[in-house]
This record gives C-alpha cells, sequence and structure tokens, in this order.
C-alpha cells in the first residue's frame, strides 16, 4: 500500500494482484477473491465505494481468465474449442481492452465513485480535478 498512493495507483495494483493471482493460483475465484479482500479495507479508507473494486477484479480477474492457458478457463476454451490460448488471445479484444480501460479510468477518475462523505475528504487530503468534478 506504500505505492499505492493515488486512486489511480491503487487501482493499478489491484488490477496486477488479480493478474497475477489468475496467473499463480490457476483459477479465476481466486484472482477475484484474494485481491477483494486484500484491498476491500483501502477501498473502504479511501471512501471508494465498492462497485469499484467490484468492477476491477471483474475486468482484471474474470475477462483475462480465459487468457491464462494453464488456468481452469483457458484449460476448458482448449478442451471445449481444441484452441490453445495463445491461439485466439489476439480475437478476444475485450479481455486483453477491460483491464487497460479500468486502469486508464482509475488515473483519470472516470467512472470512480465515492461514498457519501467523499466531500468531507476534500478538506482532509487533495483530491485531483476529475475526483472532485466526479462527487
Amino acid at each position: 500500500m506504500k505505492l499505492a498512493k493515488t486512486t489511480g495507483s491503487l487501482i493499478y495494483t489491484t488490477v496486477a494482484t488479480s493478474m497475477t493471482a489468475n496467473v499463480i493460483g490457476c483459477e479465476q475465484y481466486l484472482s477475484i477473491i484474494i485481491p477483494a479482500r486484500m484491498y476491500a479495507e483501502e477501498y473502504k479508507k479511501r471512501r471508494l465505494k465498492m462497485k469499484n473494486l467490484s468492477r476491477t477484479v471483474e475486468d482484471a480477474g474474470t475477462m483475462a481468465s480465459p487468457l491464462v492457458p494453464w488456468n481452469t478457463c483457458g484449460a476448458f476454451m482448449f478442451a471445449t474449442l481444441g484452441v490453445s490460448a495463445f491461439s485466439y488471445a489476439p480475437y478476444v479484444f475485450l479481455a486483453i481492452l477491460s483491464p487497460i480501460v479500468v486502469i486508464i479510468y482509475g488515473f483519470t477518475g472516470v467512472t470512480i465513485e465515492y461514498g457519501d462523505d467523499a466531500k468531507e475528504a476534500i478538506q482532509e487530503k487533495e483530491l485531483s480535478p476529475n475526483q472532485k468534478n466526479a462527487l
């Protein structure tokens, strides 16, 4: 958390953790549960609505899951389609672009929603202009 100073860096860290859990854990559900539990308190502390966390782990964990050949989703795709994940990877634009888009949203403040008491956070810490406009 020392490196995740801004909302964008927190979302980037969540995406990186989800994708790493996808590769190492070999299971889509682990790539959702582990980062969601790891970062839930930090999202609450920063007064971010939980749907930001939910969207982030879905975009990084669920969407990217079929791209990992040894993951259960990648193995299912291979068994069903008879095509390896590396073969169809160039054609699954949504799975590739979703993590990138959520990171861009995090750094720009687009679609990032804050809790009801987030207006008080403006006095407590400096928010970017995009974050202030979102309020």
